[in-house]
């Protein structure tokens, strides 16, 4: 059904990103994610295409290298970046 939403622009920024990981629509990555809300079945994030859903509340997406990021390199790069 189409329909006219007023979406903040971070949540349709990160739907869109979703949708081009998934290479489906954003109009179904939005759709399966809130009913995954409302339903309170998971985040919905991640359930289709990435395979990795979340972790502690963070969405968790497949990183396309051998590498395993650690909390290690996350400090680095968060001294790199003087946060």
């Amino acid at each position: 059904m189409r329909t006219t939403l007023d979406i903040d622009d971070d949540i349709l920024l990160a739907v869109k990103e979703l949708a081009g990981r998934e290479k489906t629509s954003a109009g179904k990555v939005l759709s399966r994610v809130a009913r995954a809300g409302l339903l309170g079945v998971g985040d919905g994030v991640g359930t289709s295409g990435s395979g990795k859903g979340m972790r502690n509340g963070v969405p968790v997406f497949a990183s396309g290298g051998d590498e395993v990021i650690s909390a290690d390199h996350v400090r680095e790069l968060m001294d790199e970046e003087g946060v």
